[in-house]
């Protein structure tokens, strides 16, 4: 290729405002279109939704390589970027030179057809981002993370890495994947379900920190929102209390809904196609706040109230079900709710006891279609109340003696929340399978990939 070319990505040359003499475009065949004498080839390289179309003429340099140029192989593809006679495209490539730097056997390639089901495509987790669906996803999803980095510097929070392999359980659930029994290390080591505890650490340090990374629950659930492996932000802040947090969480999920509108549209329009006609209202709605807040025993209350058939029925000391987040966020707020002040028994030890006795400082975030996005609370400072919480649990001291240590030298208020960035995810696209929004998903059964 000459290299007085200039190199564009797909997404480059549909967005100029004036065609180019010499370019050089190198991606994957999406389509093929073959007519008398010449060919319209549709290459994708993963920067946008957005296909470019090349002719390459049979009888011209270029058109030595068309048996080998067919749908799935990759190209290089030098010549000119010329206003296109075609509709619904501002712009075709006049191929002048056409390499074929990877072919795909069509026999065997599976990714003939223009729809496929999701199902089938699972089985094909590493060609499925090439489809238009899995690509605007991972798109969306990289876009997305970037904005949530983006927030937390603007709110002067540290980034910072927790361990992935831990000796403790920070939920209590006990459903976590042991990685050996204590060969190596002095104790039996597990990958972590939460960076949680480590983050206040720094968190009383640093005054302001989050955690971004994966996690791990050994639960054997077959639900559309649960998985094995997931990725968590976990923020965590020093002299925060339980009004800071929902204020943080609030403000958070509006600036990274606002960061895809402005910068995922073409994605987004496709899955509001596709997907969910609703999304697209229901995406600027994020943007719409205060969100409405309400206690625990508010949200029962509303609950028991409805008349609605459960099937699990909602009564106090009990946790909310999906289905009654779905409706409290769906039918009776429409929208974003943070519910807050939980009862001590179905909240983790961490958390702060409210002077009722009865209840903690806790807070959820509830969204429609994913039900539970944020859980958060304000953390258990003082000493005595933490060391009496963990002897109620039948919890060994010893076991979190570092951990009470922050709260001999130096205790602080702090608070700080988890958010599922898969289910942030399948709230943005309209995704309802959190298979669908991680490239290559670890559930049940499945460690293929």
């Amino acid at each position: 290729m000459n290299p007085e070319c200039a190199a564009l990505s797909v997404r480059q040359a549909l967005a100029q405002d004036q065609g180019l003499e010499k370019i050089l475009v190198r991606g994957w065949v999406r389509a093929r279109r073959d007519a008398s004498g010449f060919s319209f080839l549709e290459i994708n390289d993963g920067s946008c939704l957005g296909n470019l179309q090349a002719l390459v003429e049979e009888n011209s340099p270029a058109g030595a390589a068309l048996p080998s140029a067919r749908n799935g192989a990759a190209v290089a593809i030098t010549g000119a970027l010329l206003p296109s006679p075609g509709r619904g495209q501002r712009w075709e490539l006049r191929a002048a030179e056409l390499s074929v730097l990877g072919e795909a056997e069509q026999s065997a390639y599976p990714l003939q057809k223009k729809r496929h089901s999701d199902e089938f495509l699972r089985g094909l987790a590493h060609l499925r981002p090439r489809t238009n669906k899995y690509g605007a996803a991972l798109r969306l999803r990289s876009e997305a993370a970037f904005a949530l980095h983006s927030f937390f510097r603007g709110q002067g929070f540290h980034y910072v890495h927790t361990p992935i392999l831990t000796g403790l359980d920070c939920e209590g659930a006990g459903e976590m994947f042991r990685v050996q029994a204590g060969d190596f290390f002095d104790r039996p080591c597990n990958l972590t379900v939460s960076g949680q505890l480590e983050a206040e650490a720094l968190a009383l340090a640093l005054g302001r920190v989050y955690a971004f990374g994966p996690t791990f629950r050994a639960e054997n659930s077959n639900t559309p929102r649960h998985a094995a492996e997931f990725w968590m932000l976990e923020p965590e802040a020093a002299f925060f209390d339980l009004e800071d947090d929902m204020r943080l969480a609030e403000e958070m999920l509006r600036f990274t809904a606002r960061h895809v509108l402005e910068h995922c549209g073409p994605e987004l329009e496709l899955f509001s196609r596709h997907l969910d006609e609703g999304l697209p209202e229901r995406t600027r709605r994020l943007l719409e706040g205060p969100y409405p807040r309400i206690s625990y025993a508010e949200a029962v209350q509303i609950l028991t109230s409805s008349r609605r058939s459960f099937s699990f029925p909602a009564r106090f000391g009990a946790d909310l079900q999906t289905e009654h987040e779905r409706f409290l966020a769906e039918e009776y707020f429409q929208g974003p709710v943070l519910v807050y002040d939980y009862p001590k028994e179905i909240k983790a030890f961490y958390m702060r006891a409210n002077p009722d006795g009865r209840t903690v400082a806790a807070m959820d975030m509830l969204v429609p279609r994913v039900g539970e996005l944020i859980g958060g609370s304000r953390r258990e400072e003082r000493l005595d109340k933490l060391e009496q919480r963990l002897e109620e649990l039948g919890r060994a001291k010893e076991d979190y003696q570092w951990y009470l240590d922050l709260r001999r030298f130096g205790s602080a208020p702090h608070a700080g929340f988890g958010l599922g960035f898969e289910r942030l995810l399948m709230l943005l696209s309209g995704i309802s399978n959190i298979r669908d929004v991680t490239a290559f998903p670890r559930v049940p059964g499945s460690l293929e990939f």
